[in-house]
Parts: structure tokens; sequence; C-alpha cells
């Protein structure tokens, strides 16, 4: 994680797993002072303040990015009010498959004189501790301090991509943005695999997490390609290579891998309509 507080002040609308997990990293690493938009959430240390709808904003409040991390379903709503306030404002989009043009046209039925920037991003819950993946996108019309404000937000809680087409967005969010919820599932099935091996279901646990973060750990600190990793592991007639070959049999993780992956860039798909 790279210190470049004191971060953009913003106003975060939506305050759940994704949109609490940036807040966390964003006040671990200095944020200027901000508002969140929540109904359930305490308060904050100042200078920061929790309200529980736009109309509460303090009335001299001006963000430098508006973060929307409600549920894409729910955000026609919330884009009407922010039209009729924020009408020039700069807004980070964190909503999976919700598209530009379908924000820009609710902002604009609320307020036609609006002129917002709207740039999409798919971080993960791992922001929380710094460790985050995040993948962007900016339309042309986003200037290069409106993208430096968004860069340096997802940056300060973990590492950013930028995409130069929006649909690619929907891949972020099927890779990084889910991804972690894969690498969780994996946890599970490893400490399941090894009670029914016999082990204690506490070492087994154990195991399990140890063994994803060392080689998450190696993944993200050497340059080496994932496949020469996997051959470095894995001795001809050994137990690695036995269980592998389950494991890579054509139908199996191959082809389920792919197809989970499919799955997630359709539903995001489906969501933008």
């Amino acid at each position: 994680m790279t210190d470049l507080s004191p971060l953009p002040s913003i106003l975060l609308v939506g305050c759940g797993k994704m949109g609490g997990a940036m807040l966390e990293g964003w006040l671990k690493a200095g944020l200027a002072p901000s508002v969140v938009i929540d109904r359930h959430m305490a308060d904050l240390p100042a200078p920061h303040r929790v309200v529980r709808s736009i109309q509460d904003v303090p009335a001299d409040f001006t963000p430098d990015v508006i973060i929307v991390a409600v549920k894409p379903q729910k955000a026609n709503p919330v884009l009407a009010e922010l039209a009729q306030r924020y009408g020039q404002a700069t807004l980070l989009s964190v909503m999976a498959g919700r598209t530009i043009a379908s924000l820009h046209e609710v902002y604009l039925q609320a307020n036609p004189k609006a002129c917002p920037v709207i740039i999409r991003s798919m971080p993960n819950t791992p922001c929380a501790l710094g460790a985050g993946m995040s993948g962007l996108y900016a339309p042309p019309n986003a200037t290069v301090p409106q993208k430096a404000h968004c860069d340096a937000l997802l940056k300060a809680v973990g590492e950013t991509v930028w995409v130069e087409e929006e649909g690619l967005i929907d891949s972020v969010a099927a890779i990084s943005g889910s991804g972690p919820a894969y690498v969780f599932l994996m946890a599970e099935l490893l400490e399941k695999a090894g009670v029914e091996q016999g082990l204690p279901a506490d070492v087994a646990r154990k195991l399990a997490r140890g063994t994803l973060y060392g080689a998450g750990c190696m993944l993200h600190t050497l340059p080496t390609d994932a496949d020469e990793l996997r051959r470095n592991v894995t001795s001809p007639g050994g137990t690695t290579a036995e269980a592998l070959k389950i494991m890579m049999a054509p139908q199996a993780w191959p082809a389920t891998t792919s197809a989970a992956i499919a799955a997630a860039v359709h539903r995001a798909k489906e969501l933008a309509s």
C-alpha cells in the first residue's frame, strides 16, 4: 500500500460489505474530511461524519469524489437525489453491471443541466486490509485530475489496473471482484477434505489457510508464471501429480472455472439491463 495521504475528500453513498471495506482502508491511509451516508452505521472519528440521507449532508460540503456503493438495483433513486445537489460531480461507481450510459441517463432525467463524470471501478473486499485489487474504466470526458483522484483512492487500499473498454469491467468483476469468494471456497474445501482424511478440524483449518496465504504471497512477490510455480511443486509420479490428475481433468477445474467466470460476466450484463 502506497501512502498517498491526504486522500481526496469523499461522499460515500452506501457502506455495506464493499463500501465498508474501502472506508476501513481509507481511514487507515488518511482521508480528507469526508461524509458517509448510511442508515445503520455508527459515528466516525472527526473530522468525518455519518449522516442518514443525502438531505443531511452539510450544505457547505463539496466532495472531490462521490462513491456510489449501493446495490445496482437500488441506484436510481440515489442518483436522482445526487443529481439535484451535485450536478457537476465526479462519480465513482463500484456497482457491478450498471453502465455509465445507464447511470448518466438517470442523472440527466433528474437534472437536465447536470454534467457528471462517471468512472466505473470494481474493487474487492481485501481493500479493508490494504490488499485490494481494483479495475477501473474512465470515459473520454474524464479529466486527468478526476482519474487521479479515483486512482489515488483505490491505490491507497491495494493495487489498480485500468481497462480501455467499459465492457471489460464485467470481466474484472468476475475475476477479482468476485475472486476472493473463490479463494474462500477453496479454503473451505481444503479444510473439509483434511477433516475427511483424519486431521483435527483446527489443524485442517490452519493448514488450509496458511497454505493459501503462502501460495498467494509467492504469486504476488515472484515474477514467475503461475503454471511454472505449479510445475515446481509437482514431482512426476508424486502425491501432487496424483491430485492434479483429478483437478486438471478436462471436465474438472479447467471447464468449471471457465464456466463459472462466464456465468459471472453474464450476470453482470444482466444487471446492466
